[in-house]
């Protein structure tokens, strides 16, 4: 119910739609209840030989068949505003949930599925329209009709109407185990369904691989086994349900068995009218269909809450990196950084970075270097806080990075990854993402600072040609001096350079540290470089070892030192040599 009303809540907006539907199931509930009672009427006039028969029996059909107008004018009604209401609600709570996914930490998607999340975000969505559209307009019109009909019953015959409401104890027992079964069961097929997705989207996301290892026979068998596993699930849920309809079926019948078989024998006795008999068969038929139909309604309703769950699970999800209320907004920042006995880890007991302090100055150039897996991206991205540290604190212009507000750090920084992702646009777009009232020209111009425009200009439509997803009709390097283009229309004081060359050739490679000369320029510039050579011109270079710093210096002066940056150095000397 904690769920329910919380989605109601969220259909706020909404509700004046749904006002509307409530008014017409209200009329509609009226039209139902009232049609029997007319039929009740004309049995009555035929049984006792009514003189104006004729006369009152047209008036009849033509009051019923307003009412049958009036009915469908309300289902009309009921139908498309709940509809309305409720694909809306959908809309929007996707947008609530995507929202959500953006504000979370990059500590959320280290155990994540991007299918999974896509799931979430497309199929349980879905399922709330059912909520909204169908099970709880049904519910309430069902129990106003049970409701209307039962006072109706009583007033008819009470002898007779507690033999039809004989079979309700039963019928409660049996929805009530069926919601404690089916709800785990639902949940269990929109899981597999899912992992489903997870494995399809990899799939199609890693084709290439697929097919130059020749794994399409393995990744079928993965892909059939989802499948199979999710058909599965689905099956468990219904099978529980091919057994809970028939069984309430058989209630429903039971309870006009009883009716009839007492019914007939108290009318054959003189005790009640034909057309009492009459009516009550027509009130019990339309008794039990509500109780039959609220069978499906828990269906619905357990499906629409199992994807309810996933989703709160989402939303009720907190990030690690929360902004403090009354965060400081940064305008355009100097540039200096320093870190102060900063310590971080993914896992605890596993340190990343251990008592990391050093400074950097405005406007200066830093390497941080060492082997593979010292933390040299996670420092990186302390300074754009996708985490925080553990211990010790980061300060940009002498402000904690966790006094000031997310947008204004990160519109401070601009970054360049070795794993560049291009969106499904065009050239410009690509490179105008993040940067804010920019010209064709500005475009053109960051292009020819990354050396890039030479082959935009040889793409099929220039800097309109759509790229594909991710980039795929580019090349590595080429991908890569659009990142860098994106970086350099931003034009934010500080840049990060994560293995920004890594996916490039050596003459590229040349072309870009000269572009790069100008672009450092004025500007504070983290640089991450596995080739050493390439980090000769910073100001400091910060060798990292095991998650701590080992040394600090220029390339000069860490050469003299003979240590791990030297030794580094020469081993990549003798390779390029070899090469």
């Amino acid at each position: 119910m904690r769920n329910i009303f919380r989605l109601l809540k969220y259909s706020r907006p909404y509700w004046k739609y749904l006002a509307i539907a409530m008014l017409a199931l209200i009329t509609f509930t009226a039209v139902q209840l009232t049609a029997p009672w007319l039929v009740r009427r004309l049995v009555a006039m035929v049984t006792n030989q009514d003189p104006q028969l004729g006369v009152k029996a047209v008036r009849i059909a033509i009051v019923l068949g307003i009412l049958y107008l009036v009915h469908g004018m309300c289902q009309y009604f009921r139908s498309y505003y709940t509809h309305y209401a409720a694909w809306n609600f959908v809309s929007d709570m996707r947008v609530r949930l995507y929202n959500h996914l953006q504000k979370l930490s990059l500590r959320y998607y280290h155990d994540k599925q991007t299918g999974q999340l896509m799931s979430r975000a497309s199929n349980d969505t879905a399922m709330l329209e059912t909520l909204i559209a169908h099970a709880t307009p049904d519910l309430i019109v069902n129990v106003l009709i049970l409701i209307g009909v039962a006072i109706i019953l009583f007033s008819i015959n009470y002898i007779l109407a507690i033999l039809s409401l004989a079979m309700v104890p039963f019928l409660i027992v049996a929805v009530t185990n069926f919601a404690k079964r089916v709800l785990p069961q639902f949940k269990h097929a929109q899981q597999t369904l899912a992992e489903f997705n997870a494995t399809l989207h990899d799939n199609l996301q890693g084709i290439k691989e697929i097919q130059v290892f020749n794994q399409q026979e393995k990744e079928h068998g993965r892909i059939k086994e989802y499948s199979k596993s999710h058909a599965m699930a689905i099956l468990g849920a219904l099978r529980l349900s091919a057994i809970y309809h028939p069984s309430i079926e058989f209630f429903n019948n039971m309870g006009v068995v009883l009716v009839i078989g007492v019914g007939g024998y108290m009318a054959s006795m003189g005790k009640v009218p034909v057309e009492d008999i009459v009516a009550f068969i027509l009130y019990l038929n339309i008794f039990y269909q509500p109780i039959s139909v609220l069978g499906r309604i828990n269906e619905d309703l357990q499906n629409a809450l199992a994807g309810a769950e996933r989703v709160f699970e989402v939303l009720d999800t907190e990030s690690d990196v929360k902004e403090k209320p009354g965060a400081m907004k940064l305008g355009r920042v100097k540039g200096e950084i320093e870190f102060k006995d900063v310590s971080f880890y993914y896992n605890p007991g596993a340190d990343v970075l251990k008592h990391i302090s050093f400074k950097i100055k405005p406007g200066e150039i830093v390497a941080l270097v060492g082997p593979t897996g010292v933390g040299k991206t996670t420092l990186a991205s302390l300074i754009c806080r996708f985490y925080d540290p553990a211990e010790g604190c980061i300060t940009l212009d002498g402000h904690d990075l966790r006094d000031v507000t997310l947008k204004s750090l990160r519109d401070n920084i601009s970054m360049v990854l070795q794993d560049v992702f291009l969106f499904n646009g065009t050239v410009a777009e690509n490179i105008a993402y993040g940067a804010r009232n920019v010209t064709m020209e500005d475009i053109i111009e960051a292009a020819k600072v990354a050396h890039a425009h030479e082959f935009i200009q040889e793409l099929e439509k220039g800097y309109d040609t759509v790229i594909g997803e991710r980039g795929i009709r580019l090349s590595g390097g080429q991908k890569q001096r659009l990142s860098i283009a994106r970086a350099v229309l931003k034009n934010a004081p500080i840049l990060i350079l994560d293995e920004a060359t890594a996916s490039v050739d050596m003459e590229t490679e040349k072309l870009i540290h000269q572009a790069m000369d100008k672009v450092t320029e004025n500007r504070t510039t983290i640089v991450i470089a596995h080739r050493l050579s390439s980090v000769k011109k910073a100001d400091k270079i910060v060798v990292l070892n095991e998650g701590m710093i080992e040394e600090i210096g220029s390339h000069e002066e860490l050469m003299n030192r003979k240590g791990l940056y030297s030794k580094l150095y020469g081993i990549q000397f003798k390779e390029e040599e070899a090469v």
